[in-house]
């Protein structure tokens, strides 16, 4: 364990203290975490700038704490161990320092990243930051920080990265979690909620029962992560969306689609993909938990891949329009619908989390530079453990040079060698696509 050499009391104060109930999208990574037995932190480090102070990180962390209400949010329990939560006018935390000493620092700020991750967190004491800077040789070399998912999204952090760099003192957006949650029980709320339960409960009375063909894979320990790296899957999908002019996302979750129809051998497909929600008025610049999984049906037999990308793009919509949702009313109609249809298995979930603007003014790849690309992709196992993941959750990201796959499941739901297909089928549809959009998808009709 890394041992700390300094603390340094940082004090902070905020607007829009108050205490209520969870927005919707608080409410649904909870209870993810309740799930997952987990606060699911999300962390990272960094270098700092050469000559980079102490009061420097530690203004950072005060700008933070004092810029956005989500950063002084803890939770208080009721008798029934519910959340309720409540948001803090001011307070101190403490940033933390680690001398390297004769160790590669970057090393050590990646060990004491995973051990402010691996640390047990107090939801009801614990501010949702943990923030330090690793001392090498006199001078500051390099930052941590891991917080807690209940502060933001993805979308979220990259607005709260932004505004540390820009350092802006404009009035915060509104609505913040505190004010969504009214919004969320008023009148136009719970017509939201209506639409999308009925949506919702559409596609779960009509969907197969079975997602995936009984595990021949059953494991212990049962629930495993796996990565798949695939340089030529990024190749393809901007091959595709430059030449259909079709978003990156909808073209993404097609392929995906495509590749768990061909492994399972069931259509229609239907995926739980994660929806940002930022589309919705005022919601944008708001770091808050905003994202929630949608509910997507899409039909891949016996069409080409360019009529897939279609449907996709048409489904989409509908799919992020009914993305907006009270998750303890969904988990009571997802019990009701599995108590109405026995042996109902719920879709998979799928997150997206690339930028869509990420290869825009890039050149479009060539057929021989896909066709040199592909199958290079390279997969592996990072993780076993008797913790519960999702029974299938699949994370895409770009990193340097290629898209990242990133696989959670259930042994006993899923075998391995199906999961790594899957991620591999992503890479294998993508590239036929790109190089034939009239080709047939290779799911054949019922």
């Amino acid at each position: 364990m890394i041992e700390i050499s300094d603390r340094v009391v940082v004090s902070f104060a905020g607007e829009g203290a108050g205490e209520g109930p969870l927005s919707w999208g608080q409410q649904d990574i909870w209870r993810a975490m309740v799930r997952q037995e987990s606060w699911l932190p999300n962390g990272a480090w960094g270098p700092l700038p050469p000559g980079t102070t102490v009061d420097d990180v530690a203004d950072q962390l005060r700008y933070v704490m004092s810029r956005f209400p989500t950063a002084r949010t803890r939770l208080r329990f009721d008798e029934r161990r519910r959340p309720a939560q409540v948001v803090s006018a001011a307070g101190e935390t403490v940033l933390e320092i680690v001398d390297a000493g004769s160790a590669d620092p970057a090393e050590v700020a990646e060990e004491l990243r995973l051990q402010y991750q691996n640390a047990p967190y107090d939801f009801e004491q614990d501010w949702p930051f943990r923030m330090a800077a690793v001392r090498s040789g006199g001078e500051l070399t390099h930052s941590v920080v891991v917080m807690c998912h209940l502060v933001t999204d993805a979308f979220g952090s990259q607005v709260l990265l932004e505004e540390l760099d820009k350092r802006p003192d404009t009035p915060l957006p509104e609505p913040q979690p505190l004010e969504q949650a009214r919004w969320q029980t008023s009148a136009a709320g719970a017509r939201q909620h209506g639409m999308a339960m009925r949506h919702w409960e559409t596609i779960l009375r009509e969907m197969p029962l079975r997602r995936y063909p009984e595990s021949t894979g059953k494991r212990v320990p049962r629930h495993w992560r796996g990565e798949f790296r695939s340089p030529a899957l990024s190749l393809a999908l901007h091959s595709i969306t430059s030449r259909t002019a079709i978003p990156s996302a909808p073209v993404l979750l097609a392929v995906f689609a495509i590749a768990q129809a061909r492994v399972t051998g069931l259509n229609p497909v239907v995926v739980r993909p994660m929806v940002n929600n930022r589309f919705r008025p005022g919601l944008d610049r708001v770091v808050c938990m905003l994202a929630q999984y949608g509910l997507c049906r899409l039909d891949v037999a016996g069409v080409s891949f360019a009529e897939a990308f279609d449907r996709a793009r048409r489904s989409a919509l509908t799919t992020y329009k009914h993305a907006y949702y009270d998750p303890a009313a969904l988990d009571d109609l997802l019990a009701r619908a599995a108590a109405d249809r026995p042996g109902l298995q719920l879709p998979c979930y799928f997150n997206d989390r690339r930028d869509e603007g990420a290869t825009a003014g890039t050149p479009v790849p060539s057929a021989a530079e896909l066709t040199a690309a592909a199958g290079t992709g390279e997969f592996r196992w990072t993780t076993r453990q008797d913790v519960p993941f999702e029974p299938l959750i699949v994370h895409v990201d770009e990193v340097p040079g290629a898209t990242q796959a990133i696989v959670f499941m259930d042994t006993h739901v899923i075998a391995p060698g199906d999961a790594e297909a899957l991620l591999r089928g992503l890479e294998a549809v993508a590239v036929e696509a790109a190089l034939d959009p009239d080709a047939p998808t290779g799911v054949p009709a019922a």
